[in-house]
């Protein structure tokens, strides 16, 4: 099973309140690999539940603290910043700041392939040690746990995150420019039901100017616009290049812009 690693009461002595049950500290430590590997009367469980509970106790206090920071925002820019917020990047940094990949429970195939570095591992301990926290001790002390992070990390994305998106943008420079409305088309889905991806394209006169893909039809058709806001000198810092993509549905020549 997993190698040495740090003991969660370590972790303990470094939060500003105890635990009422021990356990349910130590479970959102212990990833499902380290069980597969353990005796069948093994008394522990995985984290798995508590990081369902923890992603959406997360969202819901990352969305109240910004309902209450931007009382004149929109939906839409509330949404924008909350999903930069909660993304996998931003929790396994957090989970990184608070060492929590030291105090896993692993397998010895996880462990030896890097999970206690990975960022989706770290993402998921850290929604699990909210869902412990909010389960102990109740949303209130959620609050004052996530509070200080993430309103640092609002200082730091909500300049990108309220600005308009790439759609937005692209729709204002196309009537603008060519008095025409840009129509998005999925051209393109792949994967099982639980893990689509979706390609899109983004035309306007019927010629195609842009493609994006992603794991929602919003996430691919802003990417196409951030491309084709690209293809026309504008300015795109969301635009990641694809050659492969962009190579099988190619857009219109420059002389044809």
């Amino acid at each position: 099973m997993t190698a040495a690693h740090r003991p969660v009461a370590e972790f303990q002595s470094s939060l500003d309140f105890t635990f009422n049950d021990p356990a349910l500290l130590q479970r959102a430590f212990v990833h499902r690999s380290y069980l597969n590997e353990a005796d069948d009367d093994f008394d522990l469980r995985d984290n798995e539940r508590l990081e369902f509970l923890g992603d959406s106790v997360l969202g819901f206090v990352a969305s109240e603290l910004l309902f209450a920071r931007y009382p004149d925002r929109l939906e839409g820019e509330l949404t924008n910043l909350r999903a930069a917020l909660v993304r996998r990047e931003t929790l396994s940094r957090f989970a990184n700041e608070l060492a929590l990949g030291e105090f896993l429970l692993l397998g010895k195939g996880e462990e030896e392939s890097g999970g206690r570095t990975r960022p989706a591992t770290l993402c998921a301990t850290f929604e699990a040690l909210v869902g412990a926290i909010y389960l102990d001790q109740g949303v209130g002390r959620v609050r004052e746990f996530l509070k200080p992070r993430l309103m640092s990390e609002v200082e730091r994305v909500a300049p990108r995150a309220l600005a308009k998106d790439p759609k937005s943008r692209l729709q204002e420079w196309i009537q603008s420019e060519m008095g025409v409305t840009p129509r998005y088309k999925t051209v393109l889905t792949e994967g099982p039901d639980h893990a689509r991806v979706f390609t899109v394209q983004v035309t306007a006169d019927k010629i195609p100017y842009g493609v994006g893909r992603g794991r929602s039809k919003q996430e691919a058709a802003q990417a196409a616009a951030a491309m084709t806001l690209r293809n026309f000198g504008q300015p795109a810092p969301e635009y990641v290049a694809d050659p492969g993509l962009e190579a099988a549905f190619p857009v219109a020549a420059e002389d044809e812009k």
